[in-house]
């Protein structure tokens, strides 16, 4: 499961960089153009990544038995909410019928992309130095919350 949180983790950061390059460019479309077409791509590739994070580094803490797991899941609830903030503007985004350089320059400016991006360093940090094997693990775990809200059912281009 650490290596699920990694790699999606991963995804959203290479997402990142590609947006990065793509604001760069000065391109008046995703159309007509290499990067534009993988602009999208990029886009939809972290909406997946990002749907269900939380609940799944929640998971992992209580399966690891890490503590204190009230200090982690109070921090995924965070995660969580700028997960929600940060897919509603890239949803946003994808709902545009043409994505130029300079709309995914203020995407990148966004706060709240920002804020889940120090989130996703926070937590690869973290997750890094955990232990391979269950030497953490508590007799007494917290339960995991279910009220990390769920983005299941998205559909791309709405």
């Amino acid at each position: 499961m650490l290596d699920e949180i990694s790699n999606r983790c991963e995804a959203v950061e290479e997402c990142y960089e590609f947006m990065l390059a793509y604001a760069a460019q000065g391109l008046p479309s995703d159309q007509g153009s290499q990067a534009g077409g993988q602009i999208r791509e990029f886009l939809y590739r972290a909406v997946k990544a990002l749907t269900g994070l939380a609940a799944t580094c929640a998971t992992y803490v209580k399966e690891e038995g890490l503590t204190p797991a009230d200090k982690y899941l109070a921090f995924f609830s965070v995660l969580d909410r700028d997960v929600v903030d940060s897919l509603a503007a890239i949803e946003l985004v994808l709902a545009q019928p043409t994505i130029s350089s300079q709309l995914i320059d203020n995407l990148n400016a966004s706060i709240h992309l920002r804020a889940l991006l120090t989130d996703l360093f926070l937590v690869g940090e973290i997750m890094r130095k955990q232990p391979d094997s269950a030497e953490q693990k508590s007799e007494t775990t917290a339960d995991v919350p279910t009220s990390f809200v769920s983005t299941e059912g998205f559909t791309p281009g709405r």
